[in-house]
């Protein structure tokens, strides 16, 4: 599973015009399945993000998480997080997961979230949709489930 996510003021999605999840304070998260990702992973990758230590405290440093400021989720599927550029010029996308795994991985990432007690807003799978969102910082996230450290217990302070 690969994320990315964007620490925003405010965000929204909408599809044929219609704004479908719209979040204040908080974190946009693209969110893309792979073949091999599972229920755990999603999971585990839905903890990480929402605990993830990348708002600013009292003093104006990173310190705290998006559990810790009550901040929201906007979580969209974003399949082309498996592009691959490296032959040619048209990306290949053959290393997302087929529809049915992706849709299901990517509702369970967003119920994962909500279990923690994480306001989630949706988009709305496979749509072609429009997100307009206020990157705070700018702030913006790599996470991606194959990579060693992604759920390991690293609790640096």
């Amino acid at each position: 599973m690969r994320l990315l996510l964007q620490r925003v003021t405010r965000a929204s999605v909408s599809v044929d015009a219609r704004v479908v999840g719209q979040i204040g304070p908080g974190l946009v998260i693209l969110v893309g399945v792979g073949h091999e990702d599972t229920e755990q992973v999603a999971d585990q990758m839905a903890g990480k993000a929402v605990d993830l230590r990348i708002f600013r405290d009292a003093e104006g440093k990173t310190n705290v998480s998006l559990m810790d400021i009550g901040g929201d989720v906007l979580a969209i599927s974003q399949f082309t997080l498996f592009a691959d550029t490296r032959k040619g010029r048209r990306p290949s996308f053959i290393d997302a997961a087929p529809p049915e795994l992706g849709e299901r991985l990517y509702q369970r990432f967003a119920a994962a979230a909500e279990a923690r007690g994480v306001k989630v807003e949706r988009g709305v799978f496979g749509a072609e949709m429009e997100v307009e969102l206020v990157n705070d910082g700018p702030m913006t996230l790599w996470l991606d489930s194959t990579e060693k450290k992604v759920g390991a217990s690293d609790d640096r302070t």
